[in-house]
């Protein structure tokens, strides 16, 4: 035990560095978002995430949106816990049968003006478990605005996402 500790003393750590995006286009990039959420909603934009069944890589990149790095909130922006607060439903992972009729409930519940935004390339066409019987893409259960690919999406990424889709909304 005693040589594995002083092991990692002397080596450097495993993590990688910080991402270093342009802290001002990061702000501009989020006021927007917040700027036409306003605009088109007049109020906030309260976002209900759903996982149906994914690895959790994309929930790790959503996450990131709430640290003090991007700090969605800051913008007005926010996750809600309920789908009845809802105006956006970002739905990730592969649709499992098991989790269909529920996703297809918190669809129902979000009222309108409503939008689905599949995040991460299984919620967009099934990724890795494309071929599978027990999986389908988000499109198949519910009808989605927006896709964003990726295996998991950055967090600039979603927040491009969420501007493009307020922009093409209204």
């Amino acid at each position: 035990m005693r040589r594995i500790l002083l092991e990692s003393l002397a080596n450097a750590p495993l993590t990688e560095n910080a991402p270093s995006p342009d802290d001002a286009a990061l702000a501009e990039l989020a006021a927007d978002v917040a700027n036409t959420a306003m605009r088109r909603l007049g109020r906030s934009l309260a976002i209900r995430q759903v996982d149906a069944g994914s690895c959790n890589g994309c929930e790790l990149e959503i996450h990131a949106l709430s640290n003090p790095f991007y700090d969605l909130e800051r913008f007005g922006l926010h996750f809600v816990a309920s789908p009845r607060h809802a105006d956006v439903l970002l739905v990730t992972g592969p649709i499992t049968k098991n989790m269909r009729e529920a996703l297809l409930r918190t669809w129902q519940a979000t009222p309108e003006p409503k939008w689905a935004i599949a995040a991460g390339d299984c919620a967009v066409s099934g990724g890795l478990f494309a071929t599978s019987y027990a999986c389908t893409p988000a499109h198949d259960t519910i009808p989605i605005a927006l896709h964003i690919p990726g295996c998991p999406p950055t967090p600039t990424a979603l927040l491009r996402g969420l501007l493009a889709l307020l922009a093409q909304a209204g």
